[in-house]
């Protein structure tokens, strides 16, 4: 028997006040017991906590945020006490259970789910208005109170982080869950409300795709996967309404600011409920089931084979851009062509910066063998693509896949491969350069046209290029055009015939807007292709969900233990500077 627990054996008072009842739990900080108090007969919740490492001092700061926060969905505290062995909080008792026993039986149902979850946000909404930030938010957090509807409260606040003062941890410490806690936490950044946020999107995706988007048994794995974000939630539950789907998607966000509020998601979760009510609900036999969460093996499997495409695409997006550069501007000895694509190739496999940056600085010498203006204008334009896609690499492969896609007439499949970059701004700039690439490629073989031999003046480069670029206004309509259809693309899907066919009509019809209204048909062909995969998208998959064998119940649970991660050295050091 733990300390805490003969502490308030059966029979005997707590506080000279509270009579134990039961023990309701109890994990590595200390017990909670249902009590009674003996002079007014009020069921209660204490939660006593040993005065062992900084276990005291969190439930003394877990009692203090609590008393702090009014508000129906977080749950109360009447009384904090200490003694020299032990701290005691007195919650107000709540019967039911946790949101994580609810989610292992199955009891909640999608509405459920985005129901509990919107009650999160708003008492969330009302700690960080009072500066508090919880930092662990997590099912086995929630309490959902037994009865008709849905009526949670969020509690155990000891790691919560407020305003105005200092964290128990170390610089660069993380303390929290691993397996809810958001990628900024991991690199070493403070704790904002959009953590928070985080949190509440992991707990939600996990409900509604019945196991959890990170978990994959290893905190390793975790960390790395919570790195790269979560997929979309559309892939596990294409039935789901798509404002749902949106509303987990923002709260997933990797980049913290492009979170919403705590109130503003709740109340999108509230109006995208109403349209889940509208549609007819899965037969029972065929729903999802909400159990014990965990990665599925061959949804990992996919996962990671799909991760090593991605990069070997891109990788063959460098070593295209290498090869065929150098071929059509010749300054390289004989061979050499073949052996800068396998460099390429082999550096992107390493480092997809470090290929994109070889890529970029290989055509320097031979435009400088041919002027040394064209080469300083290139070089300068290298440096501006290398900056703006320094933070997506990916994106900037993409463009170099120009090289590889515009002599064999394939760049209209430019807006399907651009879906491996997730923000659609940088899918946008990535496209768009795999079009101007394609047509520098095809413009190399010209370039004593542009009429700059043996000059070292930037400008006259510049003018030279700006009259070529000018004078085929339809390479910069089809770019534009293709942009455009990447970014709509990931909209596009699952909307059936009728959208997939406005796609088609857009992205042509973008095409063929300069003059002389010369359509290009290997464009024009493949976006009609795309649209087609598009339009019977939907029909191929309600066809194949019958058959669908549904996975079997996950065995490996997730590890919801409240740990301190340690940082990485980077991360810790800039901790330790702020």
């Amino acid at each position: 028997m733990s300390r805490s627990a003969a502490r308030a054996a059966p029979g005997s008072l707590v506080l000279n006040r509270y009579l134990p009842v039961r023990p309701l739990g109890s994990g590595g900080s200390g017990s909670v017991w249902l009590a009674r108090e003996v002079e007014t007969g009020v069921e209660v919740a204490l939660k006593i906590v040993p005065r062992e490492g900084t276990a005291g001092s969190r439930a003394e700061r877990e009692a203090a945020t609590a008393a702090r926060l009014r508000h129906p969905r977080c749950l109360r505290a009447h009384a904090l006490a200490r003694d020299a062995g032990h701290v005691y909080i007195v919650y107000e008792y709540v019967h039911g259970c946790t949101l994580r026993e609810a989610m292992r039986e199955g009891k909640i149902s999608d509405a459920a789910a985005i129901e509990s979850a919107a009650q999160i946000l708003e008492g969330l909404a009302h700690a960080h208005a009072h500066g508090i930030v919880h930092r662990d938010v997590k099912p086995a957090n929630v309490l959902l109170e037994a009865g008709k509807g849905i009526s949670v409260k969020l509690f155990d606040f000891g790691l919560a982080l407020m305003r105005e003062e200092e964290g128990l941890t170390a610089a660069g410490d993380i303390p929290g869950t691993l397996a809810y806690i958001s990628p900024e936490r991991l690199r070493g950044e403070p704790a904002g409300p959009a953590a928070d946020i985080w949190a509440v999107g992991v707990l939600l995706w996990e409900a509604l795709a019945g196991f959890h988007p990170f978990w994959g048994g290893t905190l390793v794995d975790t960390a790395k996967a919570i790195e790269k974000g979560a997929p979309t939630l559309r892939e596990q539950r294409p039935d789901l309404p798509r404002p749902v789907v949106s509303c987990v998607d923002r709260a997933l966000s990797v980049a913290p600011g492009r979170r919403p509020t705590a109130a503003g998601l709740a109340g999108s979760l509230r109006q995208a409920a109403g349209e889940l009510r509208r549609r007819p609900s899965m037969p029972s036999k065929r729903r999802l089931s909400v159990a014990t969460p965990a990665i599925r093996p061959r949804t990992l499997k996919r996962a990671e084979t799909l991760g090593h495409a991605e990069r070997v695409a891109a990788a063959g997006g460098a070593a295209a851009a290498a090869g065929i550069t150098t071929h059509v501007l010749p300054f390289f000895p004989t061979g050499w062509p073949l052996g800068l694509a396998a460099a390429a190739f082999a550096a992107t496999l390493v480092n997809e910066r470090a290929g994109l940056a070889l890529c970029l600085a290989i055509p320097i010498l031979p435009l400088g063998n041919y002027a040394q203006g064209l080469a300083f204008l290139y070089a300068l334009a290298a440096a501006v693509a290398l900056a703006a896609f320094w933070r997506a690499p990916r994106a900037g492969l993409v463009g170099a896949l120009g090289a590889g896609l515009g002599p064999a007439w394939m760049i209209g499949l430019l807006p399907v491969l651009g879906l491996t970059i997730r923000r659609p701004a940088m899918r946008a700039a990535g496209v768009a350069a795999a079009v101007l690439v394609a047509g520098a490629i095809a413009g190399a073989a010209r370039i004593g046209a542009l009429g700059v031999p043996a000059t070292t003046s930037l400008v006259a480069a510049a003018r030279a290029v700006g009259r070529e670029v000018s004078a085929d206004p339809q390479l910069l309509a089809t770019a534009v055009a293709l942009a455009v259809g990447a970014v709509a693309l990931p909209y596009v899907r699952g909307r059936g015939p009728l959208a997939a066919a406005g796609y088609a009509l857009g992205v042509a019809g973008l095409t063929v807007v300069p003059v002389p209204h010369e359509p290009n048909l290997a464009v024009i062909v493949l976006t009609a292709a795309t649209a087609l995969v598009l339009g019977l998208e939907p029909y191929a998959h309600n066809a194949k969900r019958p058959h669908v064998a549904l996975p079997k119940r996950p065995k490996q649970p997730v590890e919801e233990t409240t740990v301190t991660v340690e940082a990485t050295p980077r991360a810790r050091t800039a901790a330790t500077r702020r």
